[in-house]
């Protein structure tokens, strides 16, 4: 593995923290958060039209950058720096890549391009509870967590010669705002129930949405009702199994969150040591005692240490998948690296985060508890993302029955 990034990376990067920096400061953060939408449509606009970023892990016959899960997974660590609330995750992470992976080539031609531009957004209908199942991050994704085909979640039925949905999803990251939602729901009944995806129109009749109120404003949330709503099925008419899928994205999406919380805590750890340096207690700064160098070296270590595992899960993905036939797709993917790498990566940055934003705001004292500074936002996009994307120890200990460390029943001393 080269670990030196390349000229396009470095490029990519540093254009994004320009970008962000000039548009995305503490007021401008603030004021997209208690928008409707819950990030700025300008700044969007501008990381799609300067950065082609909704498109860069597309490919360029789809309208996209052609770049890989690595660049983007750069960038959503300089997203992570600044917690700019933007629909990059659902709209590229999510739904993009199930589009690309499952939809008939119809669909790619209408939707992709769109996607890549930015002018569509989507969000990849699945209660917020359940998408690390759904994504098979911390076990099978065969269970029950799209409704489990009685009373609750979606249910479809097919009308016609098309499809209807009804039913409730909560908890659905840029659920209220995307333009377009990707939802997964059972149909066959109970006996032969199984879970499908459907495509439909943010503004279709009988689609009732709502922002709910969530731990982490930057992550805005949305409850979705569907109400015999026309959907057009995901893929082919004979309805192909899309549990491989989800959980061979589950991979991409894991490394990408990595590197995403990575951001998030350096720039924690940045703003600490800068208070530090600067706070003065008993005629010196509090940066210079002992034990807060140590506990500052604990984070500090941490964060790297995080980095490490985020940008080796980003780079396994792309380069392990490189050698799975394309006939295998996603479902091939997953049999080869058994999604542990993602799953690690991901529980040892969430990890991080947690230790750089509790210590942020232990060390600015009294104003880290404030709402007028801004340790609390980490603090919550650390609490928020494990309660998305966690437990860390669910994320380890999939990993670990996957690899067969305790299959038989051996317990390490």
């Amino acid at each position: 593995m080269d670990t030196r990034l390349t000229a396009e990376q470095d490029e990519i990067r540093r254009t994004l923290r320009e970008l962000l920096h000039k548009h995305c400061g503490a007021e401008a953060l603030r004021a997209a958060v208690d928008s409707p939408a819950g990030y700025d449509p300008a700044l969007w606009s501008a990381l799609a039209g300067r950065l082609g970023l909704p498109g860069l892990a597309l490919p360029e016959a789809h309208g996209g950058v052609g770049c890989s899960a690595t660049e983007l997974a750069l960038a959503c660590e300089e997203m992570g720096r600044t917690l700019a609330p933007s629909p990059l995750l659902a709209t590229s992470v999510l739904a993009a890549p199930l589009i690309l992976a499952l939809g008939t080539e119809a669909q790619r031609t209408d939707l992709l391009p769109r996607l890549a531009a930015g002018t569509l957004t989507a969000a990849l209908a699945v209660p917020g509870p359940a998408l690390t199942t759904a994504l098979a991050l911390t076990g099978g994704n065969g269970g029950p967590w799209a409704g489990g085909g009685r009373a609750g979640g979606v249910q479809a039925r097919q009308s016609g010669d098309g499809w209807r949905l009804y039913g409730q999803v909560d908890q659905v990251l840029d659920g209220h705002s995307a333009g377009l939602l990707v939802v997964a729901a059972h149909t066959g009944g109970y006996a032969r129930s199984r879970t499908l995806l459907f495509l439909v129109a943010g503004d279709a009749v009988g689609v009732v949405r709502a922002r709910q109120t969530a731990l982490d404003a930057t992550r805005p949330q949305g409850r979705i009702q569907l109400r015999d709503v026309p959907a057009e099925l995901l893929g082919q008419a004979d309805g192909q199994d899309v549990l491989p899928a989800l959980a061979g994205l589950g991979d991409t999406v894991a490394a990408v969150l990595a590197a995403e919380a990575v951001g998030a805590a350096d720039r924690a750890l940045e703003r600490t040591v800068e208070y530090v340096g600067q706070r003065e207690q008993f005629g010196r700064p509090i940066g210079s005692f002992q034990a807060v160098k140590h506990r500052l070296a604990d984070v500090y270590v941490g964060v790297q240490a995080a980095r490490s595992a985020a940008y080796y899960a980003a780079w396994a993905t792309v380069n392990e998948s490189e050698g799975v036939a394309r006939s295998a797709s996603l479902e091939g993917r997953r049999r080869e690296t058994g999604g542990r790498v993602g799953r690690l990566a991901l529980a040892q940055a969430l990890e991080a985060l947690r230790c750089a934003a509790g210590e942020a705001i232990q060390l600015h004292g009294g104003i880290g508890f404030t709402w007028e500074h801004e340790a609390h936002l980490y603090f919550k996009r650390a609490a928020g993302d494990e309660l998305l994307f966690g437990p860390v120890h669910r994320l380890r200990d999939q990993a670990a029955e996957e690899a067969g460390l305790f299959a038989r029943g051996e317990v390490a001393v």
